[in-house]
């Protein structure tokens, strides 16, 4: 095939055939060039393909799961905190209301023992804890007098009548006369041999507290018509004694109620 010469344009310029082989240089190593496509691997606009990681669409996954079950347990956190707050304020309510009631029934269950107390028709003697605590009822209507506190050893006496106690002294009428001496019960019993031999005063026995008393009745000493219980306790001797017949009913309910530590 013969060469043909170069064409010259209208404008004088010079076009190369168009079969005329083109120079080329060397391709890179591992491409092939093909006529008219361009390099493997480009796009049409000559930028190269871009690949996220594997490892980060992982991690994406796990911090949306993360997250998501960080707002259920929040979400839980809060109902279960409004449930809790819910309970506690009703449970708060039910112990205030019980307290409240509680204080209101035991107000007026101390107001009716008061009553109660105020009713019952007596008050309780308490004698010295050294001489055996001595006690017993006596009518809330008598009055007490202590003479001789035994304090300081010795006998204790006490004096006990309605109204005003009546001045102390052998011959005073008073319902009520306790005296713990500082003495034997036998020594304190011989004192009354006399009178009974001499047929003034009567005697009996009967349980008086966890003892066994002397109960004599007539004319006592310095001529009262009354009656004196004796009885021991420890190492003394309790003498109660009424100055008159007038008061021999509530002494005998006295002498039931009568208690002491032996």
């Amino acid at each position: 095939m013969q060469n043909q010469p170069p064409y010259t344009g209208l404008t004088g310029s010079v076009v190369a055939p168009a079969n005329t082989a083109q120079p080329f240089g060397p391709s890179a190593p591992g491409t092939v060039s093909r006529p008219g496509a361009g390099p493997v691997g480009s796009n049409p606009n000559g930028q190269l393909p871009s690949f996220k990681p594997r490892g980060s669409i992982i991690e994406t996954v796990i911090l949306v799961i993360v997250s998501i079950i960080a707002v259920v347990f929040i979400g839980l956190f809060i109902w279960k905190f409004i449930e809790w707050d819910s309970v506690k304020t009703d449970v708060d309510g039910q112990i205030d209301e019980a307290v409240a009631i509680a204080v209101s029934e035991n107000t007026t269950k101390m107001e009716n023992e008061f009553l109660e107390r105020e009713k019952y028709p007596y008050k309780t003697f308490a004698g010295p804890a050294d001489y055996g605590s001595l006690s017993f009822e006596y009518p809330k209507t008598w009055n007490i007098y202590i003479a001789k506190d035994a304090s300081n050893g010795g006998d204790y006496e006490a004096y006990l009548n309605p109204g005003e106690v009546q001045t102390v002294s052998n011959t005073t009428i008073n319902a009520l006369r306790v005296t713990i001496k500082d003495s034997p019960f036998d020594a304190v019993a011989k004192t009354y041999d006399g009178l009974i031999k001499g047929g003034k005063v009567s005697v009996a026995t009967r349980n008086v507290g966890s003892a066994v008393a002397s109960v004599y009745t007539g004319e006592l000493p310095s001529k009262i018509q009354g009656i004196v219980t004796i009885f021991k306790v420890r190492d003394k001797t309790v003498m109660l004694q009424t100055d008159a017949m007038l008061f021999s009913d509530e002494y005998y309910k006295l002498l039931d109620t009568v208690n002491f530590v032996e």
